[in-house]
């Protein structure tokens, strides 16, 4: 009989964890995966912005050999890649952890409310959407920077011959 209580306080401990802690994901995680995106799009505006600007105003002349113009054009170009290939899958990440909460909700009520499953599915779906939306733009930035490198690179060959 003491083996069973103890058996059982040690799964309602146990139970109390977990609900703490998909209570405490389910406050945060929104907020976490929102920030995480914004400020890969905001590194990628900003690399993009400052790539703009340096392309704009350089002056092949400067160079000595064409492996320095390279790695003059590239600086910061792998931020934006990085950010375009990574944050469609930061916002899956949030998806699938709003999925399993609402898997959670729907496994601690004893009622299945159809308007509760499809709000917390809706919502976690805004996380792949926001992740969308910073990795495409980022994808038209990287390359566009990449057709105005090979072309200041073409400037180069022509002057250089």
């Amino acid at each position: 009989m003491l083996t069973h209580i103890a058996l059982k306080n040690s799964f309602y401990k146990k139970n109390n964890k977990l609900r703490f802690y998909m209570q405490f994901v389910k406050e945060y995680i929104d907020i976490v995966i929102v920030a995480i995106l914004l400020i890969m799009g905001f590194i990628s505006i900003m690399c993009t912005i400052e790539r703009c600007i340096y392309l704009n105003k350089v002056n092949v002349q400067d160079f000595k050999d064409k492996d320095t113009l390279e790695v003059a054009l590239t600086n910061n170009l792998t931020p934006i890649y990085i950010i375009y290939s990574n944050a469609p899958y930061v916002g899956l990440l949030g998806t699938v952890i709003g999925i399993m909460i609402t898997f959670y909700d729907m496994s601690q009520n004893a009622s299945i409310d159809t308007q509760s499953i499809m709000q917390g599915l809706s919502l976690a779906l805004h996380a792949t959407a926001l992740g969308l939306i910073i990795a495409i733009p980022s994808l038209m930035a990287y390359n566009a920077l990449n057709r105005k490198i090979v072309k200041v690179q073409s400037t180069y060959k022509g002057s250089h011959e």
